[in-house]
């Protein structure tokens, strides 16, 4: 019974994230962006003498930027929910938090995916063809440099890692409530803080982006692909946890 009323209830929020023009536009902005990146990255690429740049290498090279598509596609329906009381009106209609708390991760979790997926595979696409105009020599897709630190770049950890950053944007929302608290908390945390605590400290790599980044570019010594997708998640159950502790025990 609660199966069937969780995925009612997720296929609902599915339906309501696919009417906000908001979220059509992020996730329209984001592939744009990976798109545009993408073909700069490589022709860049093309002009110097080194060896062809693979487009796995492009991804990576162009993710730091498109992930602020995926914080702000975690954010901002959240937010826009709280805004208006609106979620009294879907309290009303669900009235088991518990149950609407989870449509919500899962609905986002498939918003994000998408637009992970998406975004990657255009970017690929757009370095490949982009290499293929301005006559760099073809590189295959599943190519990965690897060097002493035992460097190596994934499409599909590229994807997962778009993916956490989102559920990582996604949990902030729902524990803070408000748009631009939540967005400076994320935008901060992952564009700012993150990068300037890596120059001076080691253990920056437990936060949660820098971990997760091992996911495609693994180059930590201590955190594996496996282990530091582990931390990231790990900080992402404490946010939504803690989110769901208040929404269940406190009014909208």
């Amino acid at each position: 019974m609660i199966a069937v009323r969780l995925a009612r209830v997720t296929a609902a929020e599915l339906d309501k994230l696919r009417s906000l023009p908001v979220v059509i536009l992020t996730v329209a902005g984001t592939v744009a962006a990976g798109v545009v990146l993408a073909v700069a990255l490589t022709a860049v690429s093309a002009q110097g003498a080194g060896p062809a740049t693979p487009p796995v290498a492009t991804v990576s090279a162009g993710l730091p930027y498109v992930q602020a598509g995926l914080l702000l596609l975690g954010v901002l329906p959240v937010a826009q929910e709280y805004t208006g009381r609106q979620l009294g009106t879907t309290l009303a209609a669900v009235p088991h938090r518990g149950v609407l708390l989870t449509a919500k991760t899962v609905a986002a979790l498939a918003v994000l995916a998408f637009t992970a997926a998406v975004a990657v595979g255009a970017m690929t696409i757009a370095a490949l063809v982009t290499a293929r105009l301005v006559g760099e020599p073809a590189v295959a897709i599943g190519a990965a440099s690897a060097g002493a630190g035992g460097e190596s770049v994934s499409l599909a950890g590229a994807g997962a890692y778009l993916v956490l950053i989102g559920l990582l944007a996604h949990g902030t929302a729902l524990l803070v409530r408000h748009l631009v608290p939540a967005l400076v908390a994320v935008l901060g945390l992952v564009l700012i803080m993150s990068p300037l605590l890596g120059g001076l400290t080691r253990h920056a790599r437990w936060l949660p982006d820098r971990a997760a980044a091992q996911l495609y570019q693994p180059t930590d010594t201590v955190l594996t692909e496996l282990t530091g997708g582990l931390v990231a998640l790990a900080w992402i159950v404490v946010l939504v946890g803690g989110a769901a502790v208040r929404f269940v025990r406190r009014d909208p």
